[in-house]
């Protein structure tokens, strides 16, 4: 017997920087070749937390035009149900009424120069779940995965929260991919939230000669020891330019992958590394970042890479997710109603008490 699919649900609708509310919404339709999905949980970003607060990144400036849009469901890491499809979805993505799915957080055009080329994470239009009209995302009950959407299935036997955190993890394996890591190599990533446990648990699946995490706070560093690095340091109470060059015979790290967001990272980063070594950004800044680029090119001739989304790292992720290798529990900490999404979102903000937070719909 199928469903009862409701007619209205609650939901979180952005109208704008700090005007977040949760309003009763018609239930989504789907269209031919499309699935909809029950939301059994969606994690709330860093990326959420600065378009909230009105970074220019995705709100504008006078050097940029506005990327996210008004009147939008937020939330692009979530896992839900499938409720309803017809055969089309069905035999495109392999899935059924009952599975549950994840799907990518970039819902491809398919027709742009990026996507025919198969760098679809970099499509030109760029609709993401969450952030644009033609992509409401998964702060509500029910959503629908687009024709084009790329859907993946993942283990019932993994609770829906943990399932949500594909998206940051795919993100974090990317990364590592773009560091290019081998054997000999000491790597250091800053920040150990989310994306740099992932990161931490993904140049550990490298096995290079270290992986070092760096972050302010105690009990993430010892996380990051549960996730595969072998030394940790706390910034607020030791200089780590200092214990990396000692580490590495006054050379540097040979690889730096950056995942806080936080300008005073950059500098760290170039300053601890070696010359030609690798320096991967992936965390997404509130601000602008100002740098001295002679050290980049004059002084070390590094090889400096952007990280974008999480491309072709999804079934990685979710093997990691589902292998139990990771301590989800312990990474997972707060699982809120979707009512509480402000609570959600100051957690998130504060970044002392949680490490992934968690809306669950009703």
């Amino acid at each position: 017997m199928a469903a009862q699919i409701p007619e209205k649900m609650q939901a979180v609708v952005c109208h704008g920087p700090k005007d977040y509310r949760l309003e009763e919404v018609a239930v989504p339709q789907r269209g031919p070749g499309e699935a909809l999905v029950k939301v059994d949980a969606v994690g709330i970003c860093a990326s959420d937390l600065k378009c909230y607060h009105g970074a220019a990144k995705f709100w504008g400036d006078e050097n940029r035009p506005a990327w996210a849009e008004t009147m939008v469901i937020p939330g692009h890491e979530f896992a839900g149900t499938v409720v309803e499809l017809d055969d089309e979805a069905a035999q495109r993505w392999g899935i059924a009424v009952g599975d549950r799915v994840v799907s990518e957080q970039i819902v491809p055009c398919w027709e742009c120069r990026f996507c025919k080329r198969g760098q679809y994470h970099m499509c030109q239009p760029h609709d993401l779940y969450g952030f644009k009209r033609r992509t409401p995302g998964a702060m509500a009950s029910y959503m629908v995965y687009p024709a084009e959407a790329l859907v993946h299935k993942i283990s019932r036997d993994v609770a829906p929260h943990h399932a949500a955190f594909a998206e940051p993890l795919s993100c974090s394996l990317h990364a590592v991919e773009r560091a290019q890591i081998t054997f000999e190599d000491t790597v250091v990533v800053a920040g150990c939230g989310p994306i740099g446990l992932g990161m931490v648990a993904g140049a550990r699946a490298k096995n290079p000669m270290h992986v070092i995490a760096l972050d302010m706070e105690p009990q993430k560093l010892e996380l990051a020891k549960a996730c595969g690095a072998d030394i940790t340091v706390n910034i607020a109470e030791h200089d780590a330019e200092s214990l990396v060059k000692e580490l590495t015979g006054g050379y540097g790290a040979d690889v730096y992958l950056e995942g806080t967001g936080h300008p005073s990272a950059v500098p760290q980063g170039l300053n601890l590394l070696r010359k030609l070594g690798r320096y991967v950004e992936y965390g997404v800044f509130g601000s602008d970042v100002s740098v001295d680029w002679s050290i980049i090119s004059d002084d070390k001739e590094l090889d400096v890479l952007g990280a974008h989304l999480g491309p072709y790292c999804w079934p990685a992720a979710i093997k990691m997710i589902e292998s139990g290798l990771l301590p989800m529990d312990r990474i997972c900490t707060h699982q809120l109603p979707l009512v509480d999404f402000q609570q959600g979102l100051d957690l998130v903000a504060s970044g002392r008490e949680s490490v992934k937070v968690s809306l669950i719909p009703a």
